[in-house]
């Protein structure tokens, strides 16, 4: 039995909606039941993740930021913290502003945005169905660099950048790419999620990275924890879709990866999950937790 199960939660825990299945939550009680410790490693925001850990009864620490920081629930703390500077955001900002694409500024409270579009649209649509103290705290800014350079709090997660045309995104990324002390995740495929417009389903599509402070990662969050936890990195089981799951999954005594993930992902899992729509992460909990009954 594993001590550990860190699980990813956008394309791996949640479906292309944004929600988790309610055999996926009896799926993961179950587990929890039996003494595991089961986690949210995320790159969302704290406020963003909250709600979902509440949802599976994850009752004590989760990864945010992409492993930014873990906070306990229980203290409502954060007890690791690795934040990009201000002076590393507004060089970013200024090259996405000089270029006109779309982009996002994660602190640990809130995702800064321009403009309702790509996955701040998404998580938009989410808050519409959420009670509001438990929804993701977006700020529309108009003037990004301004509002970022004023800001008293520097609690900086990540920069997301999006585009729908992956020339100019492949052309943006050449520009970040010679900006020091950062890590820029490699995604080199399109992003899919739904919304619900009325009676009509609207994909969003888009390009899009994640830019964090260097030797920022989730399975580095996790390695923090499971020495607090006094755990072995083999008795970890690790479940997601993206290249910020890469290391996770390379590391952990089990990696699994979510069918249609980023191949070189694939190629480092030890089992592939079925996709997040198809209740992935629930069968293959219930694969590797044989006595799991309902």
């Amino acid at each position: 039995m594993y001590k550990l199960i860190a699980i990813d939660l956008d394309g791996t825990m949640l479906n292309s909606y944004g929600e988790v299945t309610e055999n996926t939550k009896n799926t993961i009680k179950k587990v929890i039941e039996q003494g595991t410790e089961v986690i949210i490693a995320s790159g969302r925001p704290i406020d963003s993740i909250k709600t979902i850990a509440k949802e599976i009864e994850s009752k004590n620490y989760f990864i945010a930021g992409n492993g930014a920081l873990i906070y306990d629930i229980k203290k409502d703390q954060i007890i690791y913290e690795k934040y990009m500077s201000k002076q590393k955001v507004l060089e970013i900002i200024r090259i996405c502003e000089e270029n006109s694409i779309d982009y996002n500024v994660y602190t640990d409270k809130t995702i800064l945005a321009t403009a309702l579009k790509y996955n701040v649209l998404y998580y938009h649509k989410e808050n519409l169905k959420k009670e509001e103290n438990k929804k993701t705290n977006i700020n529309i800014v108009k003037d990004m660099y301004e509002y970022v350079k004023n800001m008293q709090e520097e609690k900086f997660l990540k920069i997301t950048i999006c585009d729908n045309s992956k020339i100019v995104f492949q052309s943006i990324l050449k520009k970040i790419k010679k900006i020091s002390g950062i890590e820029i995740l490699d995604v080199s495929h399109m992003s899919r999620k739904m919304i619900r417009q009325g009676t009509e389903e609207v994909p969003i599509e888009y390009y899009y990275t994640e830019i964090s402070l260097a030797n920022v990662d989730k399975w580095n969050a996790i390695e923090f924890l499971i020495e607090k936890l006094e755990i072995k990195p083999e008795e970890v089981m690790t479940i997601g879709d993206n290249m910020n799951d890469k290391k996770m999954i390379e590391n952990a005594g089990l990696g699994i990866a979510m069918k249609g993930s980023t191949p070189i992902v694939v190629e480092v899992a030890d089992d592939i999950a079925e996709t997040n729509n198809q209740e992935g992460v629930a069968k293959i909990l219930q694969k590797y937790y044989k006595n799991i009954n309902f």
